[in-house]
């Protein structure tokens, strides 16, 4: 299998060649937007980041992206030298420059900056934080439902880099990520700690069976709004769905199976270690959970 596609695969735009980025309170061209090999984020990974979706004019669960920022950097004990309506303020003047009102993505990222000494030392960072928004034009484009393979890379203990964290530091993922490729899937599947299913390198991971919807405990992986989004829309909709230790035999028996994630909300899963789930494609209770969530999204941006 060599055909691999990625959760975050977009069609090709042209525009993108152009955009414009926001770099420390300046919006400069691409070609332009460069940060000193002293940066903290480039030596060491360490810095925090977000994702955001633009649906026709808002980012979508704005509140809840920017809250997760903020927690992110405190946790890390940085000083991102801005307030919320500040950032949100960059993210604003970012599109407006760049002219975009519906299917872009942002990435939005904060490292410690750059530091004086090539050392691991937070204390050498004494410039102030390095801020830095990219927003690209991106309409997801899948031509077939994910593959996945369980990796031995595993989602791990807080004490040693906590999951929650959407942290700069993504060598672990990565590495899970060429595993999964090398065994001719497109994502790696992870487990916790204790052997059950987690997540994927990338997004949050959900299985359907009986028509009851499964995800993790949510002990060791990424604080997903898009994944507590599906949880919620569940809920209000009456469908089951449980917070759950489960193991492989329960994945592979599953009926569907789907990740979450800001960019492609919902994406289908057809198969994990060589076993179809379900009819291997995007079953009728994924596709419920689609349209009840677009319906959140439009709802978000009504407020």
């Amino acid at each position: 299998m060599t055909d691999h596609v990625t959760t975050h695969q977009a069609q090709e735009d042209a525009r993108n060649d152009n955009i414009l980025i926001w770099l420390n309170g300046r919006i400069v061209p691409k070609a332009e937007a460069v940060v000193s090999v002293y940066d903290s984020g480039f030596m060491l990974g360490d810095g925090v980041w977000e994702g955001l979706r633009l649906y026709d004019g808002h980012w979508a669960f704005l509140s809840e992206h920017m809250d997760r920022l903020f927690e992110a950097a405190k946790a890390i004990d940085l000083d991102i030298e801005m307030n919320k309506s500040a950032m949100i303020a960059a993210l604003e003047d970012t599109r407006t420059a760049n002219g975009m009102t519906t299917d872009a993505h942002a990435r939005l990222m904060v490292t410690r900056g750059v530091k004086t000494r090539p050392f691991q030392h937070p204390g050498l960072s004494q410039q102030g934080p390095t801020v830095t928004i990219i927003m690209e034009h991106s309409r997801p484009s899948l031509p077939r439902p994910i593959r996945l393979a369980t990796v031995p890379h595993i989602r791990g203990l807080p004490m040693t880099q906590d999951p929650k964290l959407n942290s700069h530091s993504k060598l672990n993922c990565i590495l899970a990520c060429i595993a999964a490729e090398k065994a001719g899937a497109d994502e790696a599947l992870m487990l916790d700690v204790h052997g059950f299913v987690n997540t994927t390198n990338a997004c949050n991971f959900f299985i359907v069976r009986k028509g009851e919807v499964w995800t993790s405990t949510g002990d060791y992986c990424m604080n997903g709004i898009t994944r507590q989004k599906v949880i919620d829309v569940c809920r209000a909709d009456g469908i089951e769905v449980y917070e759950r230790n489960y193991s492989l035999v329960d994945a592979y028996g599953a009926d569907e199976a789907f990740l979450t994630g800001t960019f492609g909300a919902q994406t289908p899963v057809s198969e994990i270690d060589g076993r179809t789930i379900g009819a291997g494609d995007m079953g009728p209770v994924t596709q419920h959970i689609r349209a009840l969530y677009k319906n959140l999204v439009a709802k978000d941006a009504a407020k």
